[in-house]
């Protein structure tokens, strides 16, 4: 079971975005898949109960039964689990990097979406999970993506060799 955590300490960077299209993008590949939503906002769960189609299952839960709910997915034979998060949820946060077999971190091309990723990178770190940042919101046109990647790869971590538009 390949369980992916997406982080930001940073509101607003895509997180649940990018996790429903992971989620799906596995779903659609015939994954066992499961979603699910640490974030007290709920917009992965409001998202599940909009739809007709009742795959993939979304499933609220807080850090600390976290575990119970990964062993549920275990037992269903579930594939590939996603673990979406709140922003400035520290603890949260580093359960579900523990938890995670590989944390995504979504993060807009700015300065401030830019700081925010050290602290997620640091999370990681101490949960040593291995982390991707996935440049998100990118520009068709300009240096600032380029300019955006130059500083994730100065922080020493892993870029998504694809970008979101």
């Amino acid at each position: 079971m390949i369980k992916i955590a997406i982080l930001s300490q940073k509101g607003g960077a895509g997180k649940t975005t990018l996790g429903l299209n992971n989620a799906i993008a596995a779903e659609m590949n015939g994954k066992q898949t499961a979603i699910i939503d640490l974030d007290p906002q709920s917009s992965m769960v409001q998202w599940g109960d909009s739809r007709e189609a009742k795959t993939p299952p979304v499933v609220t839960t807080q850090a600390q039964r976290l575990q119970n709910v990964l062993d549920t997915c275990a037992e269903n034979d579930g594939d590939f689990i996603v673990i979406d998060t709140a922003p400035h949820a520290e603890q949260t946060a580093l359960a579900a990097a523990r938890a995670a077999d590989m944390v995504l971190i979504p993060c807009r091309p700015s300065i401030v979406d830019l700081r925010a990723v050290s602290m997620t990178i640091e999370i990681c770190q101490l949960a040593k999970t291995p982390c991707h940042v996935v440049l998100n919101q990118t520009p068709a046109r300009g240096m600032l993506t380029e300019e955006a990647e130059a500083a994730i790869k100065g922080l020493g971590v892993n870029l998504a060799p694809v970008q979101v538009g």
